[in-house]
């Protein structure tokens, strides 16, 4: 599987503290960075231009009105066509946001890195304390910031939980709303970021409210049957769950005879197969809070699509489990378990 992560030379940009993430590459660190050392280790310490377009017109090059080419100054790379509002952010303005907390000693570095030419950014920052489920099921709380130089994406900043015993990430349980500042490349782009650190107080508010959730879903009490049940309500379409264990009807309301075989696609019954498969025996279960409980069941949901789900590269996970499929699907499973503890 590819990572593509950006590599200049023989220098893949990406560093990590102690955890050799990324199959291993980059620069695996004993202690956290400055933000300094961390533009520098993570292959940030480069700048983004911006210039205009020109489209050859016969024998003459005219330039195209309104829009604009993102470029790595250092390379010549191009990243991508923008608007005439967009407002190129440079790697360093994303560290001033994390600075902010760091120099108050409230947080500490801990990913950096930047994938394919360097159009995509992502800095992780770790949080003081954590969520504790049981006695000692340990949940981390990290501060993560991506950024696109391409015109993509916007700028976002958002709170993630990380379950430490299987390194798995549950921001699925939070709103977009609740979690997350998004800050568009405009000029105001620099004085939004520098007040995104007020995420920084919503994650202290959210800890509490998660951990609340995270313990109840620990004494929620679920029989196998009913662990298949939930997962088969995550993975199927309303329809098709229904029809699974409701039945299916004519135009005329009559019971037609028919299979799960029949209803279900292959590729949902892998899911759900795979699913399964980690909730008895993947990695975090067989713990005193996910034996035969909700947050078992829920953690089997999160803890497949991000340890065990095959993706076409990195990237693509990446966004799938921050932005696409996987975090719809991650997000469905918290809101239905809320649901069986009857929490709004």
């Amino acid at each position: 599987m590819a990572h593509n992560l950006n590599k200049v030379g023989d220098k893949v940009s990406f560093f990590s503290v102690k955890e050799k993430a990324w199959h291993g590459l980059g620069t695996i660190l004993e202690k956290c960075p400055t933000s300094k050392e961390a533009i520098e280790l993570a292959g940030l310490n480069y700048h983004v231009g911006k210039v205009p377009i020109y489209g050859k017109v016969g024998t003459d090059f005219k330039e195209v009105p309104d829009r604009f080419a993102t470029y790595r100054t250092d390379s010549n790379i191009m990243f991508g066509v923008v608007g005439s509002r967009y407002e190129v952010v440079q790697n360093v303005d994303a560290f001033e946001f994390f600075d902010a907390i760091v120099g108050n000693d409230e947080a500490i570095y801990e990913t950096a890195g930047c994938l394919n030419n360097g159009e995509t950014v992502f800095i992780t920052a770790k949080l003081p304390g954590y969520i504790r489920v049981g006695r000692n099921d340990d949940i981390e709380k990290y501060l993560l910031l991506t950024m696109a130089h391409d015109g993509t994406a916007s700028i976002q900043a958002m709170f993630t939980p990380i379950r430490v015993v299987c390194n798995n990430t549950l921001s699925y349980a939070l709103s977009t709303s609740k979690h997350k500042v998004t800050v568009r490349h405009t000029k105001s782009a620099k004085d939004n970021l520098r007040e995104a650190h007020k995420i920084l107080g919503i994650s202290n508010q959210l800890s509490n409210e998660l951990n609340g959730i995270f313990n109840l879903m620990s004494k929620t009490k679920l029989e196998d049957k009913e662990v298949k049940r939930y997962i088969d309500q995550v993975v199927l379409s309303p329809a098709d769950y229904s029809m699974v264990y409701l039945g299916k009807y004519d135009e005329n309301n009559k019971l037609i005879e028919t299979t799960r075989d029949e209803i279900v696609s292959t590729r949902a019954e892998n899911t759900i197969n795979g699913i399964e498969k980690y909730y008895y025996c993947g990695y975090g279960q067989n713990t005193e809070t996910t034996t035969g409980t909700l947050f078992g069941a829920y953690n089997a949901v999160t803890g497949y699509l991000q340890n065990i789900k095959k993706y076409s590269d990195e990237e693509s996970k990446m966004v799938s489990i921050f932005d696409g499929t996987s975090k719809s699907m991650s997000e469905k499973a918290f809101s239905l378990a809320k649901q069986i503890m009857q929490l709004n």
